[in-house]
């Protein structure tokens, strides 16, 4: 009897080793891809936190104490950062108040302050994403040409693919000359499955049939590539509603995403096509590209106060994997070093 004791006393301690060293196994796993997700938003905003950053300095050098003079100046470097003049002066008058209240004691007091001021604005607009009580989940992508949209649709694919769920595209930019082929290479580069019709037909009618073939193979989720046409074209706008009608009939709930995709690099001048977007197709959600490629990555808040819009995803370079889900976090603590 003692000997059984001792005997599952120790194969009980042998276990727990065993489940302490799996458990921190899976948290140094997850640390690392964190991390390692930390890394990419940080270089991916590197021409906008140097440009912030020594704007904030140029500021701080100024004055030891953080004074009207300094917000003011502070003001100056969001906006030359796109984060728009609303969300600036939003943000300047709350430092302001509390500089009133309790004072901010220097550079690195009135950093972290800023840091604060800043997620909350991303905070502010963040949205969970429907979940379907059936697959698929519909996701249509939307947004005018040479803002990335089909190659945005194509990451998008590899992404959910790596969160190993099914995916099936569907090319219904009809009108745009080779934007099916182009799709095409991307879903040959995922392994994703594509329905598409020919040039110039019915993207509504491809819709459906992607629908239909979505359901009948139980797939989790469907990927719409819009046409993206001027958004001056008024009936752009109409063909998207009805796409969005479409797809509403066939999958209750759907779309469950409709994702706007713009062009970091163009700035304040991409806002107003986004507001037309996000009146006719209902968008929930932006998919941001080619942050990499600027120095005024405040877009992402001006999109949060202006378009009341949370950015979903981020593009950070050319490869298949260079597309990141957003996070406030990283994205701030990223940009204000």
């Amino acid at each position: 009897m003692v000997f059984s004791l001792f005997g599952k006393r120790g194969t009980d301690s042998e276990a727990e080793k065993e489940n302490e060293s799996a458990g921190e196994s899976s948290t140094s796993e997850a640390l690392t891809e964190k991390r390692g997700f930390f890394d990419r938003m940080k270089q991916a905003v590197t021409r906008t936190r140097d440009s912030f950053t020594e704007s904030i300095g140029s500021v701080l050098a100024l004055t030891r104490e953080i004074d009207e003079t300094s917000l003011t100046e502070l003001e100056t470097v969001l906006l030359a950062a796109d984060i728009g003049s609303a969300t600036a002066r939003t943000i300047i008058e709350n430092l302001r108040q509390r500089g009133l209240r309790q004072g901010i004691e220097g550079g690195e007091e009135l950093k972290r302050l800023l840091k604060i001021e800043l997620k909350q604005v991303l905070d502010g607009v963040a949205t969970v994403d429907a979940v379907p009580a059936a697959p698929p989940e519909v996701v249509m992508m939307v947004g005018v040409n040479g803002t990335g949209k089909t190659t945005t649709t194509g990451k998008l694919a590899a992404y959910y693919r790596g969160q190993d769920r099914t995916v099936l595209l569907c090319a219904a930019d009809t009108f745009r000359a080779a934007a099916i082929e182009q799709l095409e290479v991307w879903a040959a580069r995922s392994e994703t499955p594509m329905i598409k019709t020919k040039t110039g037909g019915d993207p509504s009618a491809a819709l459906y049939d992607a629908c239909t073939a979505a359901k009948a193979r139980g797939t989790g989720v469907l990927i719409v590539d819009t046409a993206g046409r001027l958004h001056t074209k008024t009936d752009l706008m109409k063909e998207l509603d009805k796409m969005r009608r479409t797809a509403e009939r066939l999958v209750p709930g759907a779309p469950h995403q409709t994702l706007l995709v713009m062009d970091a690099t163009t700035g304040q001048n991409g806002l107003q096509q986004a507001r037309l977007f996000t009146e006719a197709a209902r968008v929930t959600g932006i998919v941001l590209t080619k942050l990499d490629g600027t120095a005024k990555g405040g877009i992402v808040l001006a999109i949060a106060t202006e378009l009341g819009l949370p950015v979903k995803f981020v593009g950070v370079g050319e490869k298949m994997e260079d597309i990141l889900p957003f996070d406030s976090t990283a994205f701030v603590e990223s940009m204000v070093r």
